[in-house]
């Protein structure tokens, strides 16, 4: 099963089994700007779900990416810290963050889908 969930800190989860690959929105990188710089947890480290994961940093903002789930970083996207660019040109792509061994899979019932995360960012204005 395959499933996308987003955070109301604009993280997305692209959830394959009990495994996870974790990323910003592409509001979020919209939101900005040009990234700079990328500071991506390290494999084997474990999260709480809320925990601060990496960081990602703009010409206008340094910003937290949260951990969507609790569980343990089983990978990491090396190449951002070559190229952040990437993340502007596919934020919920090629320029995901991390993947995550869900410890707690229910975490994923407080997230929301697509329509829902779509609902919530036009709230914002």
């Amino acid at each position: 099963m395959v499933n996308l969930k987003y955070t109301k800190e604009h993280e997305w989860i692209l959830v394959e089994g009990n495994s996870g690959t974790v990323g910003i929105s592409d509001y979020a990188q919209g939101q900005l700007g040009d990234v700079v710089f990328v500071e991506l947890p390290e494999v084997g480290q474990k999260y709480s779900k809320g925990d601060e994961v990496a960081i990602v940093e703009s010409a206008k903002a340094a910003s937290e990416v949260y951990a969507p789930v609790a569980g343990e970083v089983t990978d990491v996207n090396n190449v951002l810290e070559e190229d952040p660019s990437i993340i502007n040109a596919g934020a919920e792509g090629e320029g995901w963050f991390y993947k995550i061994e869900l410890d707690t899979p229910t975490d994923l019932d407080e997230l929301m889908d697509i329509a829902a995360y779509n609902v919530f960012i036009k709230q914002l204005g």
